[in-house]
């Protein structure tokens, strides 16, 4: 049977990175370690582990993007015959039958560059953010217009469009998958259990921050591929422009006019909360957090929105958002 080489990507990840590891050692080819900057022992962890490490150059802005391409880059070199890769963030643990079955699919499916399936959070039941990253990883099944960081990617697909954005500090594989779908490539979501991931979310600014990494990745997307037909990300920023900045500037400009009668605008966001609230399969009490926390992100989103905007305006290049 043919065997994917796997590449992981992380920074501290510490015993993280050794599950995931261990959970590829026997049916990858070869997995290669791209490690950005780490200070915990995970260089040496890696190679302990049998893994082929690559140190990202300190001197260069370090994003998720960039070390995918050294890693590819690595695989071609010791291994050129390679058809297929995996792709996993050093956080996650690999299920057991991920591989075989996406190799099959991919095999079978010669006009597929890329098969994602089912990633989970470990533990969503430690806190709500972990909870809302799991019910954000619950995609549709079939074909889709993006991937997430877990991803078997087809070599040569790859290789087409030039692989990812090194420059993207956030949002790399949908722009990705824009590229690839440009150059008539599918992108599909299994209905198969694919990754663990451990997100570690226990504190409302880590939550912040990697939804303000979101609005970031939703400006910059925008600019990229907004353009008709493809429209990438443009909805989703504009919603994070709307809620996030437009309305709450009218309310209160309403309400400095007209005093405290004009409070009751505010209701606009509690009203959509509920609005959300009625949309799903999952118990009412999770979708009212999630309706609660996807109103309050539009405020995060469009702190990142700014940021990127401010970014463009002074001709810098973005640095990589981490929250843990």
């Amino acid at each position: 049977m043919t065997r994917p080489a796997v590449v992981a990507i992380g920074r501290n990840e510490g015993e993280r990175l050794r599950r995931c590891i261990a959970s590829v050692a026997g049916e990858a080819s070869l997995v290669v370690y791209v490690d950005s900057g780490s200070t915990d022992g995970s260089l040496e962890l890696a190679r302990s582990s049998g893994a082929s490490v690559v140190e990202l150059d300190l001197a260069l802005p370090f994003t998720a993007a960039r070390a995918r391409n050294e890693g590819l880059r690595r695989v071609c070199e010791l291994a050129p015959d390679t058809a297929y890769v995996q792709f996993v963030d050093g956080d996650c643990e690999v299920i057991a039958s991920w591989l075989p079955r996406a190799i099959d699919f991919l095999q079978s499916h010669p006009e597929a560059a890329a098969a994602c399936g089912r990633r989970r959070e470990r533990h969503p039941e430690r806190s709500v953010y972990n909870m809302m990253c799991d019910l954000e990883w619950n995609t549709p099944i079939g074909p889709a217009r993006a991937c997430g960081g877990d991803v078997m990617m087809r070599v040569a697909a790859l290789k087409e469009v030039g692989g990812y954005r090194d420059a993207l500090i956030a949002g790399e594989e949908p722009e990705l998958c824009v590229r690839l779908r440009a150059k008539g490539w599918q992108v599909w979501r299994l209905d198969a259990e694919m990754t663990l991931h451990d997100a570690a979310l226990l504190r409302f600014g880590q939550w912040w921050k990697r939804t303000l990494r979101g609005g970031y990745a939703f400006a910059e997307g925008a600019r990229l591929h907004g353009a008709p037909p493809e429209r990438h990300w443009v909805r989703e920023s504009r919603s994070a422009w709307l809620w996030g900045v437009a309305v709450p500037v009218v309310l209160c400009a309403v309400t400095w006019r007209f005093g405290p009668v004009a409070l009751l605008a505010w209701a606009v966001y509690p009203l959509q909360v509920l609005r959300l609230s009625l949309r799903g399969p999952e118990p009412l009490k999770v979708r009212a957090v999630r309706a609660t926390f996807l109103m309050l992100g539009k405020f995060a989103e469009a702190a990142g929105q700014l940021k990127y905007l401010l970014h463009r305006l002074a001709g810098v290049r973005g640095r990589i958002i981490e929250y843990k």
